[in-house]
């Protein structure tokens, strides 16, 4: 199917007292460390979680990539995938850049494509995964707090973004819709051979192409800590403030010291004194 001719993700826009949250599963099974072996002028990479990331400060957003393709120009791209998802939204508008970018789109799913990395991996001419990668699709997935009729108009407010998704899914890869509507709601995990065999990638991706990067396991543990604390019901504020109180701890637990505060307010380190040297009698 011609890119150009799938459909254009038209959702409303977000709501400020929820926010779409990825999946504890897909952030359990994504390994970060997975990135492409080389890269040219004109590969995009999104190999981070889809939208903001509160704890390192980066995440892929629909505003970083239509940077990234206005840089590029009308020349044809590569976009190197290995993301568990997070905010459906950003992901569904960076899937309407990229099918509207002129130039001929490859996506490389390197590793993980779950949620909404798996909707921007439709956007591509043509789309590769290794032998070892995995799609997820699922239903939008987010937490939210309120009563039963704010719980009412999320549900009518989600609906849309399933309706979107499964739409983009049905023209990718030729799969009637109820079928896709029983994966979705399965949360559906597709290895590399069976996504070729679907419908959801065109060829597998030679395994010389990927390969390991630097881990950052503080920013990583942070995250799951911070997804099931939310999915005990804590609302994203405190879990943040939570969380960030620990590490603080942590770095004074460290060999910071401990530290007290002179009348006029100022902190200061307080230095442990140390013990007399005491001599034992030998027998």
């Amino acid at each position: 199917m011609d890119r150009k001719n799938k459909p254009v993700a038209r959702v409303s826009a977000p709501v400020r007292s929820m926010r779409f949250d990825l999946s504890p599963k897909a952030l359990d099974r994504w390994n970060p460390t997975i990135k492409a072996a080389a890269e040219s002028d004109n590969t995009i990479s999104i190999l981070d979680i889809i939208g903001e990331d509160w704890w390192t400060g980066e995440g892929v957003t629909a505003k970083r990539i239509a940077a990234a393709l206005r840089s590029i120009g009308d020349n044809d791209v590569d976009v190197v995938i290995n993301s568990p998802g997070g905010d459906m939204f950003e992901g569904l508008a960076i899937y309407n850049l990229l099918r509207e970018h002129s130039g001929h789109v490859t996506i490389k799913v390197l590793g993980l494509a779950a949620s909404a990395a798996s909707i921007i991996a439709m956007a591509g001419d043509e789309v590769q995964v290794s032998r070892a990668g995995f799609l997820m699709i699922h239903n939008a997935w987010t937490f939210a707090a309120g009563n039963r009729h704010d719980f009412r108009s999320y549900a009518d407010y989600l609906e849309p973004f399933d309706e979107a998704m499964a739409d983009i899914y049905v023209a990718h890869t030729g799969i009637e819709l109820a079928t896709i509507q029983t994966m979705m709601d399965g949360e559906t995990w597709i290895g590399g051979s069976a996504a070729v065999e679907k419908g959801f990638a065109d060829s597998l991706l030679a395994s010389d192409e990927i390969e390991r990067g630097e881990d950052r396991p503080e920013a990583h543990s942070a995250r799951r800590v911070e997804n099931a604390l939310r999915a005990s019901g804590m609302p994203r504020s405190e879990a943040k403030r939570l969380i960030s109180e620990l590490k603080a701890g942590q770095r004074d637990a460290g060999g910071n010291g401990a530290r007290d505060a002179t009348p006029d307010g100022r902190a200061i380190k307080l230095q442990a004194e140390p013990l007399p040297k005491i001599s034992f009698p030998t027998l």
